[in-house]
């Protein structure tokens, strides 16, 4: 008894000293050196940093909607960082539990956290509970990562975009006939909750252009990705504890099966596609294929079938999600200002005609490429991006130790008056009428929609290839307005979001 006494006072000394240093000592020197150097935040509290006023934001905020035609949608989308940049201005820090985020707007500081060429800022490493919703190339550091990232470049190269628009038709056209079947029912319209047939739809694109598997076998990874990410944001606006993971919650429970169902259902697929590949039925030439290809050589470029599992899992939640609120915000924003609306449509006959839009007619929509552009300024689909410093940096005036985390506020930078000129929060498309270089007051690029970097999303020509060629069937077919019961709620899960669907009338033309 007196032995285990002195073996265990000793250890529990340790494991005392060393939760004091982190949980408050380490917290609360990082919070001088921040506050010396002219940035401005709450008090640090022990553990939990901001978590409990983070949380309290977020139900209040989502409790009440917003005004119908209007879009300064900061204060509902992230309350807290919001509240916190009102009362702190824009150097300002809040607290992820004992870490300090630390808000960037300096545009050259901001391109070089993210461009990070030194390699000592990272993206900060995934909450473990959080880490089955996807990870694959989003979460590789390093040389890792532009490996990673160089296999799968040339599934999105424009002669493989040019070969995904024929798939890309075939799910747009099923959409359309479908609506088309519903309004001629109706006496010429129906209402639809087009955030619900968005996701339906490029689920079925990706299942298409990227898997070669119908969408009613992907349907059901979408609906469990969904579930993830509900626990995602729940994980995420409450402290880390170590080892709570392996606890038998209910909540751990739930995630442990969702992540065991996705794999199971992606391991058929993956099966189906080898046994297509062996007996030479399937080409190689989509981004599954690209993949599989390099497992028959793992030791050499690092790429399992586990691999394989984690990078299809990114694809379809990332893919699907981006591309499928850019089409509900577009059509939200459209019956919202139908001036532009019948601008497009007219752009859009004027190009194709009745005919279906090739790839040809795609890269001619000048009207439609600068109204998805908008779009994706005030409702980008991430509002900001992290990342996290592992050795002490010095950018631009500051110096910020090891272990902060450095966020660019994308959505904020979008509606900034001091980058877009006084009518920031208004739905003007002609901003981007000479391009995106040339949006912004004096030519400064603050337009982040896609990420930037060595981070920059692969698929953001897929995506915006996708839009164009759903938006321009839609408006070859159908006029559209809000529906009375709409309710203007957009919040984040994950991406940004209706919180009551996206209802909208459907005249047919």
């Amino acid at each position: 008894m007196l032995f285990s006494c002195i073996v265990l006072v000793p250890v529990l000394s340790y494991f005392l000293a060393r939760a004091y240093c982190l949980l408050w000592r380490k917290p609360k020197a990082l919070e001088k050196l921040l506050r010396r150097q002219g940035f401005e935040g709450n008090n640090y509290r022990f553990f939990y940093g901001d978590a409990k006023e983070e949380k309290e934001a977020f139900v209040d905020a989502w409790s009440r909607p917003m005004d119908t035609h209007t879009h300064g949608i900061l204060p509902r989308v992230s309350p807290f960082l919001h509240r916190t940049l009102e009362r702190y201005g824009k150097n300002s820090f809040s607290w992820s539990g004992a870490v300090p985020r630390i808000v960037i707007w300096d545009l050259e500081i901001a391109r070089e956290i993210l461009q990070n060429k030194s390699g000592h800022i990272r993206k900060p490493p995934p909450n473990p509970l959080t880490r089955s919703l996807a990870t694959g190339v989003a979460n590789l550091q390093g040389e890792e990562l532009a490996k990673r990232r160089k296999i799968i470049i040339p599934a999105f190269r424009l002669e493989k975009l040019k070969e995904m628009v024929p798939d890309t038709l075939t799910s747009c056209q099923d959409l359309i006939k479908r609506w088309d079947e519903l309004a001629r029912r109706s006496e010429g319209s129906c209402e639809l909750d087009v955030w619900v047939e968005f996701d339906n739809l490029t689920g079925d694109i990706i299942s298409r252009t990227a898997f070669g598997s119908s969408f009613e076998e992907g349907k059901r990874i979408f609906q469990l990705q969904k579930e993830q990410a509900v626990l995602l944001v729940e994980a995420a606006t409450s402290p880390y504890i170590p080892g709570l993971r392996f606890m038998p919650t209910a909540k751990n429970k739930k995630r442990k099966q969702l992540d065991e169902e996705i794999k199971s259902i992606l391991r058929a697929i993956i099966n189906r596609k080898l046994k297509l590949m062996e007996s030479e039925e399937s080409d190689c030439s989509d981004l599954l294929g690209l993949l599989l290809q390099l497992t028959k050589d793992h030791d050499k470029d690092g790429i399992t079938v586990a691999d394989v599992i984690e990078e299809c899992k990114l694809f379809y939640f990332a893919g699907q999600e981006t591309t499928s609120t850019l089409l509900t915000w577009t059509l939200v924003l459209l019956s919202m200002h139908p001036t532009w609306q019948q601008k497009a449509r007219e752009e859009v006959l004027n190009t194709c005609g009745g005919n279906a839009p090739g790839f040809e007619s795609l890269t001619q929509f000048r009207v439609v490429s600068m109204i998805l552009y908008e779009v994706l300024r005030l409702y980008s689909p991430a509002t900001s991006l992290s990342r996290r410093t592992f050795e002490e940096c010095k950018l631009g005036e500051y110096i910020f130790p090891a272990g902060v985390d450095l966020v660019v506020p994308i959505a904020w930078m979008h509606h900034d008056p001091e980058f877009w000129g006084d009518d920031a929060e208004v739905f003007n498309p002609e901003r981007f009428s000479e391009g995106v270089s040339k949006a912004t007051k004096e030519g400064r690029n603050a337009f982040y929609p896609f990420g930037w970097g060595q981070r920059m999303c692969l698929g953001q020509n897929f995506a915006i290839m996708e839009a164009k060629v759903a938006l321009a069937l839609v408006l070859q077919n159908f006029s559209f307005q809000l529906s009375p019961y709409y309710v203007h709620a957009p919040c984040k899960v994950i991406t940004l979001q209706p919180q009551h669907g996206a209802h909208v009338i459907m005249r047919r033309l």
